[in-house]
């Protein structure tokens, strides 16, 4: 599987832990993510252009519908330090999180882009993107690096209309770095699906503006990170719209579930597609991304794509011509298309009038 392959990731986890460490005099240091409304007014305020919105909505107006579906933070709030800082002044923190529901300890690092810090969007949600790695994703994320221009590149996206501002939320993948858990709650192990859907988007709710729809949130993976984005959009429908799932194993394959196979199958990705389709919905946009080089993971891509590709289950494939199973590889491939017909499926956040 390619979860067994992660030299390439691997390596730019270590390039990006090197650059962090040279590159930011602030790394350590206090940051705050707090902007917008926070008195009565600004509260009273929201609530009126929720109501406005709830009838905008009805109306076919997707700027009003966006409105009405922001959710100030909820609190408590998080103590951030700094990670690193981008050129445009905007840093990434990270914090240790102790899940309430999982019961399981880890950091997650988070970047919020330059519009949530804009005073006309001070009254907007944005939405968010919770960005996987591939490897043991422990006890680091290296999305959190600079060296992968993950964040930079969104920035940058977001100006020319290519992707919408997202926050990016990065967790660690696994709780050690000895076995892959899957993302899932494997029966005796770290409840890990829960701390990767419920834990974790629950921190960022209590320190952020989001949406109160699924369709304010979206995972992005690649590798066994990828798999895990899937998995969690395809079983948790009502909480996420939207993957990005990049050189992304296909069906679950821990050794943790030896004599589990009721609940594996219950997180495997082909199972949960044919309910979704059976279901008729709620409808999921998962784009996939594979560079031309991946030849053990294009055809198994590709077959879940002709397999489950139909109804509610809506797919985009992203040639990486020269790709290998690389994350540098997948931020290309996502300023080539992937995450413009992303961005196209979620809720935008909305500037004030």
């Amino acid at each position: 599987m390619n979860r067994r392959r992660p030299a390439a990731l691997i390596g730019a986890a270590v390039i990006g832990s090197i650059v962090l460490v040279t590159g930011c005099s602030d790394e350590g240091k206090p940051v705050s993510f707090d902007s917008g409304p926070s008195g009565p007014s600004a509260q009273a305020s929201i609530r009126a252009g929720q109501e406005d919105g709830d009838a905008g909505a009805k109306n076919g107006d997707a700027k009003s519908g966006a409105a009405a579906q922001t959710l100030l933070p909820t609190g408590p709030k998080a103590e951030f330090t700094t990670q690193s800082s981008l050129g445009d002044g905007t840093k990434i923190g990270v914090t240790t999180l102790k899940g309430a529901k999982s019961g399981f300890t880890g950091k997650v690092w988070v970047w919020a882009p330059k519009q949530y810090f804009d005073p006309k969007y001070r009254d907007s949600g944005f939405p968010v993107l919770i960005a996987l790695p591939g490897g043991n994703g422990y006890p680091k994320n290296y999305w959190m690096g600079t060296d992968l221009k993950l964040q930079s590149s969104i920035s940058e996206w977001s100006k020319t209309g290519k992707s919408l501002p997202f926050i990016v939320v990065m967790p660690v993948l696994n709780p050690d770095a000895k076995h892959y858990y899957d993302g899932s709650d494997i029966p005796g192990q770290p409840k890990m699906g829960t701390w990767m859907t419920e834990d974790v988007p629950n921190l960022v709710r209590a320190n952020f503006r989001t949406f109160s729809s699924r369709d304010g949130w979206a995972f992005m993976g690649s590798s066994s990170g990828g798999f895990v984005g899937l998995k969690s959009v395809l079983k948790r429908p009502d909480l996420f719209k939207a993957a990005i799932a990049s050189g992304p194993d296909i069906v679950p394959d821990s050794p943790l579930w030896t004599g589990h196979d009721a609940e594996k199958q219950a997180n495997n990705p082909e199972k949960l597609a044919q309910e979704l389709i059976d279901k008729r919905g709620p409808e999921v946009a998962l784009a996939f991304q594979v560079g031309t080089k991946e030849g053990t993971v294009v055809p198994k891509v590709r077959q879940f794509i002709a397999t489950y590709g139909k109804g509610p289950v809506k797919t985009r494939l992203q040639m990486i011509p020269g790709g290998t199973h690389n994350a540098h590889t997948y931020v290309k491939g996502m300023g080539e298309g992937t995450m413009e017909w992303i961005s196209k499926q979620m809720l935008a956040p909305v500037p004030s009038s």
